[in-house]
């Protein structure tokens, strides 16, 4: 697929993990290649993710296992993400009742938050992530503070996550199930809701016409990045491809087949615009001097 734009105006990258840089606990082709060409070009980049079961210390330490050694500080998690919303949005010590993994509580917790045990004590907000012991219980707190008034925040609106069992059950089926509950709709933060690229883009400093949103799913990573206003490449190494495109009604600006077509057809526009420069300054101008 030919690219809308050149990858030579790109100079701020948000990059997907799971289908994106790795299948599994294994590294897709080209990923060391990859984050060599975009430390060679002086390209910043954060790591962005849905996923609010890890901690951003967690993904580097898996990170670097496949070659990539980068900066916690590089990496964006939809439960940060979470966390930083809800500092700009409650008061310093609020109380939120949580459903989620420990690596949720701790961000929330750093950001100054208390969290409670039970429904019996007022919550602010009711803050769902995905959570491998999800209990009726839990359910059941969560509804019953979402009745009394309690806003309603999830870290991203995925319905199943592929793991080696097959798909399974992630946060968006809990919001789902609590909104059916309660009538009210949550406040997703994660993929494709804006607030996670906004945050990703105001850590690189970048423009929105200058960044680009790589990753291998359309319906987060492509259409995200087409709301906020970024550059969008598929890579089809993960979830979609070319033939889910149509099915689905979602059109990235560049589509590739791995991180190693990516890197050289970067290489590639950026002799071509270099060239197109060169031509531009060695040819006459109008006046035909």
């Amino acid at each position: 697929m030919k690219p809308r734009f050149s990858l030579g105006d790109v100079h701020a990258l948000v990059v997907d993990i799971d289908g994106t840089l790795r299948r599994g606990a294994q590294p897709l082709p080209g990923v060391s290649r990859f984050f060599a060409f975009l430390a060679a070009r002086r390209i910043p980049f954060v790591v962005a993710s849905n996923n609010s079961t890890k901690s951003a210390a967690a993904y580097q330490q898996k990170l670097a296992s496949l070659g990539v050694p980068i900066a916690t500080e590089q990496i964006l998690t939809a439960g940060a993400a979470t966390a930083r919303f809800l500092a700009s949005e409650l008061r310093q010590g609020a109380s939120l009742y949580v459903i989620g993994e420990p690596a949720l509580e701790t961000v929330l917790h750093q950001a100054g938050f208390i969290l409670l045990d039970d429904a019996n004590q007022p919550a602010e907000a009711v803050v769902v992530g995905g959570d491998s012991n999800l209990t009726y219980e839990k359910l059941k707190h969560a509804a019953l503070l979402l009745q009394r008034g309690a806003r309603f925040v999830g870290t991203n609106p995925d319905l199943l996550c592929p793991t080696e069992e097959g798909l399974v059950p992630e946060a968006g089926t809990t919001l789902a199930a609590l909104e059916a509950a309660t009538g009210v709709a949550p406040t997703v933060i994660g993929k494709p809701a804006r607030h996670l690229f906004e945050m990703a883009v105001a850590a690189l400093d970048s423009r929105r016409a200058t960044t680009a949103v790589l990753g291998d799913r359309l319906e987060t990573d492509i259409l995200g990045g087409q709301r906020a206003g970024l550059r969008t490449v598929l890579v089809t190494t993960g979830v979609d491809n070319e033939s889910t495109m149509g099915q689905k009604g979602i059109e990235p600006d560049l589509v590739v087949s791995g991180l190693e077509e990516l890197v050289e057809l970067w290489t590639l526009s950026g002799i071509e615009d270099r060239l197109a420069e060169y031509g531009e300054r060695a040819s006459p101008d109008a006046s035909g001097t």
